[in-house]
């Protein structure tokens, strides 16, 4: 393997790390955004009020988009374990 090839895989591990991460941290940022702003128009600043719904949000993530994560991940693992023997000299 030369170097464009590792840039390739490092490259496809990037990117399934972003898939894998945006479902959950794109929930997440909508729940604080819902959150902040209850809290701006009620004058409530309490932490726990922003804790638990972004909490919340993230479970639910997990459960909606939990089999695409593994899924993923899983396809990114075997096409790796695919590319040790063109390593191997």
């Amino acid at each position: 393997m030369d170097l464009s090839e590792y840039m390739y895989v490092a490259q496809q591990g990037i990117e399934t790390a972003i898939w894998v991460s945006a479902p959950v941290l794109a929930l997440g940022l909508v729940a604080a955004l819902v959150v902040s702003i209850f809290q701006a128009a009620t004058q409530i600043n309490d932490a726990s009020v922003a804790f638990i719904p972004k909490i919340g949000a993230v479970v639910v993530a997990l459960l909606i988009f939990g089999s695409f994560m593994v899924g993923r991940i899983a396809d990114f693992t075997r096409w790796t374990y695919g590319k040790i023997p063109d390593v191997l000299p």
